[in-house]
């Protein structure tokens, strides 16, 4: 009959550890997805009321360049 006191309270004691692992992780787990959100967030190009962003007009200006150094070497001049 002790026996089974013993082993109750083991299962019990194993059963609770298991859940407060368990609900360590899975905050850990919604707190990184959270932090992983808001780094994105921050990174994504802002746009106030339909104007383009500096992150685009600095995309379109490089391009442009780019453009116009192949320009130049299609027709031979040199840069």
């Amino acid at each position: 009959m002790e026996s089974a006191y013993l082993y109750m309270t083991v299962a019990t004691s194993a059963l609770l550890a298991i859940a407060l692992v368990s609900s360590t992780a899975l905050r850990g787990w919604r707190d990184w997805l959270a932090f992983k959100r808001h780094e994105i967030e921050s990174h994504a190009p802002m746009h106030d009321g339909g104007s383009p962003s500096t992150h685009s007009r600095i995309e379109i200006a490089d391009l442009k360049e780019r453009i116009r150094k192949l320009e130049a070497i299609a027709a031979g001049v040199e840069l």
